[in-house]
């Protein structure tokens, strides 16, 4: 299948990657973006060639964040709220792994991208934060606080502070920093590693990982995300202009 706004291959050893490929917009996510991640993920759900998926971006960064010259377009609201919450949705309940190769800035929902993830990996030029709150758009806490604790989390969602990739090691936010011209060959190492386990294994553990958190996950997505979104983001967005 092609795509516009993200590059999907499998390789030789059942990995499958998605790039996000708007490089000139930083990898800003676009409602067509989604919209696309959300059909790539469907179309590997199920494909025996696929045991595995990683997502990077193209150029220097990971993710800006959410496209937000779609948030000033009204007439885009329900499309865009539609694709935000089903695209979030479709990374959590993916059934087979999904590891973040983070090869640059993860800011807003690029970071929430990244911790949606199984595992991520950072190049020494990743960074990560909220900047969003700045503007009024309170971030997604909860999977963050799953993975870095409680108090991190608060803190970085409150400040919208910046991270380096040294500090997400520190935190727990990534499981290793690499140079960037090997984060990828190490990624992919990674890969290979879960993939030597069978497939029925591995996706029995994945299952676990999702209905451990299922309820709180939902209640607090619908929460921060939906809920946020309909009365603070869309609203606020509304009057911006350039």
């Amino acid at each position: 299948m092609t795509y516009q706004t993200i590059i999907a291959t499998i390789d030789d050893h059942a990995r499958g990657i998605i790039t996000l490929n708007r490089p000139a917009r930083r990898n800003a996510i676009s409602i067509l973006m989604r919209q696309e991640i959300s059909a790539c993920l469907a179309a590997w759900q199920d494909d025996d060639k696929v045991g595995c998926v990683i997502v990077t971006g193209a150029g220097a960064a990971f993710s800006a964040g959410f496209d937000l010259d779609e948030f000033k377009q009204v007439e885009r609201h329900a499309e865009l709220l539609e694709s935000s919450s089903r695209y979030h949705r479709d990374l959590w309940h993916f059934p087979k792994p999904v590891i973040a190769a983070v090869n640059g800035p993860a800011m807003g929902g690029g970071f929430d991208l990244a911790c949606l993830c199984d595992i991520r990996i950072a190049a020494a030029t990743a960074g990560f934060g909220h900047p969003e709150i700045k503007f009024g758009a309170p971030p997604l806490y909860t999977c963050l606080s799953w993975i870095v604790g409680d108090g991190h989390a608060r803190e970085l969602c409150l400040t919208g502070r910046r991270i380096d990739a040294a500090e997400a090691l520190r935190i727990g936010l990534v499981s290793s920093v690499h140079d960037g011209e090997h984060l990828l060959e190490e990624v992919g190492k990674l890969a290979a590693t879960i993939l030597e386990a069978p497939a029925d294994a591995v996706q029995y553990v994945k299952r676990a990982f999702v209905a451990t958190r299922a309820r709180g996950f939902e209640e607090s997505f619908a929460m921060e995300h939906d809920q946020a979104f309909r009365e603070i983001i869309l609203a606020r967005f509304t009057g911006l202009t350039e």
